[in-house]
């Protein structure tokens, strides 16, 4: 298992040096089935031991100070702070001042968000499904960082406004408090609706303040080869999207 080779994306933005910043694919770990390869989550029925040794792999290949700070995810709008993150929380996102603390994701159609502020003294990763979103899980996010206006956001790979079909109470639930997010959805099927999600997550983050967001534009669901995808899948894997700030050179 030790000779495998991950296929790791590293975000397009102009992030500062300190800031480091990778996305997995899943290509490169040892899972098998539904989990081949690089299936980084334990609650999604892969192996256990195979979890923890791909795990193992990211921390190697990413040249992680730390193993990350894995969250359990919710779908809500909770934000911790990774210095009180010394064992499994249900939260949505993580955000560090701390250099060496590794904040991480997983995701499999819900877009993975990264938040940095100018100096690269704050980031952040964050769970952006529609839930998480229209509940105000990157306001959570940004409310920890010292000048808001003043980050910047990456929006990592995640299901494409093509694929996206979603009932009437998602378009409800944003409409709601934004009636221009109407924009984020055209009409499907069956009384249904194609989302944009990377849209709406823009308009929450620049109805915010923050106007330097970069993304992907990679979609989970039409590219089996690298990605996972519950939409697509049903029974699948997790990437995971992490983001820390550097440590220092020892002196």
């Amino acid at each position: 298992m030790s000779g495998r080779t991950l296929d790791l994306l590293k975000p397009d933005w102009p992030a500062p040096d300190r800031v480091r910043a990778v996305s997995t694919t899943r290509r490169g770990g040892a899972s098998q089935g539904a989990y081949d390869a690089l299936n980084l989550s334990a609650s999604v029925g892969d192996d256990t031991a195979i979890v923890s040794e791909n795990r193992r792999l990211l921390v190697d290949a990413a040249g992680l100070p730390e193993s990350p700070r894995w969250l359990e995810q919710v779908h809500g709008n909770t934000a911790i702070t990774a210095s009180e993150h010394d064992h499994v929380q249900r939260a949505d996102a993580c955000v560090t001042d701390r250099p060496g603390q590794v904040c991480a994701v997983l995701t499999a159609d819900c877009l993975p968000l990264l938040l940095c502020n100018e100096t690269g003294t704050q980031v952040a990763a964050i769970h952006a499904g529609w839930r998480g979103l229209a509940a105000g899980v990157v306001e959570s996010a940004l409310e920890t960082f010292a000048r808001p206006e003043e980050a910047m956001a990456w929006i990592g790979p995640g299901i494409s406004a093509t694929t996206y079909t979603v009932g009437p109470e998602v378009r409800d639930a944003f409409i709601s408090s934004d009636a221009n997010a109407a924009s984020a959805f055209k009409s499907g099927d069956d009384g249904r609706w194609l989302a944009d999600l990377p849209q709406l997550a823009r308009r929450r983050l620049r109805r915010n303040g923050v106007t330097r967001v970069y993304t992907s534009g990679l979609c989970t669901f039409g590219d089996p080869v690298n990605f996972f995808s519950y939409r697509r899948d049903g029974v699948t894997g997790r990437m995971a999207t992490l983001i820390w700030i550097a440590p220092a050179n020892p002196v």
